[in-house]
């Protein structure tokens, strides 16, 4: 199947300041990060763990998209002094936050029995509880506000079953369940939350991963016969962030081409 040719920008978040995590390399949050410059955004802020990266990250953006109010901020999400650190500095150099994508997430493969409590607890907190700690500090700003989006990167694993996800898996559920909850929070605020659940989206840090074969053979089951390419799914969070999804609050959209 022929991959769909790409979207060009519809300045979907013309005059919004952007927020994402994980956003360096060649992931979902850095394709994100393009589009969000690419939508129309006046400024954007991306994290990563990555110095180098990171750095790199930022200067492409720049090149490549021509905003120029582009900003990267080291963050590791298990750790809640820096993630305050990057909400501070979010803030004072955006002039306040209005969308924030938490992207940061870590998979891996291993069958439960053979799971250590180092291996499940690293997937979910920085998956899971790094997803919470970052909408946690995010929304006392929006609140105040009264205004802001937060779009989530759940995962289709979060309903499915497949073997050596036990731990991924709980922990995307759990981003759902927090949207969830979290959203009905903010509501009253004028604070809009929801996340996208994809199927799978070939990247690098996915490849690293997961054996190829398995990758192939998931993609076959598509209905496409092919993986998503990370800007669709950008494309959806895109739409998420933007006042196109102004009714929208607690959802989960499945970026999928077979039933969630």
């Amino acid at each position: 199947m022929l991959i769909p040719e790409y979207v060009k920008g519809h300045n979907l978040l013309e005059g919004k300041s952007v927020l994402i995590t994980a956003a360096a390399g060649a992931g979902i949050g850095y394709s994100a990060a393009v589009r969000a410059a690419e939508e129309g955004c006046r400024s954007l802020i991306i994290s990563d763990i990555h110095e180098g990266r990171l750095a790199e990250a930022v200067e492409r953006i720049k090149a490549d998209t021509g905003l120029q109010q582009v900003q990267g901020q080291l963050c590791n999400v298990t750790d809640e002094e820096q993630v305050q650190a990057l909400i501070a500095m979010a803030e004072s150099q955006s002039g306040g936050v209005d969308v924030l994508i938490n992207n940061a997430g870590l998979g891996g493969s291993r069958l439960l029995v053979d799971m250590s409590d180092v291996e499940w607890q690293r997937v979910l907190d920085i998956t899971l509880t790094g997803t919470m700690r970052m909408t946690r500090a995010m929304l006392p700003k929006m609140m105040e506000r009264r205004k802001g989006v937060i779009v989530n990167n759940a995962s289709v694993l979060g309903w499915r079953a497949q073997k050596e996800q036990a731990h991924y898996a709980a922990a995307k559920a759990g981003v759902m369940a927090l949207t969830h909850c979290a959203a009905v929070e903010a509501a009253e605020y004028g604070v809009r939350i929801n996340a996208v659940s994809p199927s799978i989206a070939l990247h690098d840090f996915l490849r690293k991963s997961a054996p190829q074969e398995l990758l192939d053979q998931l993609a076959s089951r598509e209905a496409f016969g092919r993986a998503a390419e990370v800007w669709e799914i950008a494309n959806i969070m895109m739409f998420l962030a933007s006042d196109y999804s102004s009714y929208m609050t607690g959802e989960v959209l499945s970026a999928s081409s077979q039933r969630a």
